[in-house]
């Protein structure tokens, strides 16, 4: 179904979970909260989608991706534990895990208008002005996404200081 190899699945019913988990962290705290029981989640799904990138991937910016995120995803959950970084610790996580929430978003929809519905997808051809839109819409909620959360972590720090 979909083309997807059983080791595909694997991959993708692992990695799934960090969508929703991702949209309730942000909608929640207004960031990912890698210390916080869905924080938890997230790393486990996002380490067994970036690790198993590896072995499922086709597109050749895939491997590059999957360790950028692999990187990221490490930076983001251990940059809190730095404790001469200060406040600056916090605006990194949110920095780092931000932009996993991207990688892993840009691969997933791309793979979902060209596998959707099955047979008969969506986006046929990479250069399809529906999917390049719809990575640019996933890039200007980044930077959006990224602007509004540094506003709040600097307003939250300027309360307690």
């Amino acid at each position: 179904m979909f083309g997807i190899s059983p080791l595909g699945w694997v991959h993708t019913l692992g990695s799934l979970p960090a969508i929703p988990l991702a949209v309730y962290m942000l909608a929640r705290y207004g960031r990912i909260a890698p210390r916080s029981t869905a924080g938890a989640f997230y790393f486990v799904s996002m380490l067994i989608g970036s690790l198993t990138v590896f072995l499922v991937a086709h597109q050749a910016a895939s491997p590059i991706i999957g360790a950028v995120t692999l990187g990221l995803l490490l930076a983001g959950y251990g940059v809190g534990l730095v404790t001469t970084l200060g406040r600056a610790a916090r605006y990194l996580e949110t920095i780092f895990l931000s932009l996993t929430v991207f990688l892993l978003m840009v691969p997933t929809v791309s793979e979902t208008l060209r596998r959707v519905p099955d047979g008969h997808p969506i986006v046929t051809d990479l250069k399809s002005p529906i999917l390049l839109g719809a990575q640019a819409a996933i890039a200007v909620l980044l930077v959006v996404g990224l602007s509004v959360q540094m506003i709040q972590l600097y307003r939250e720090g300027r309360r307690t200081t």
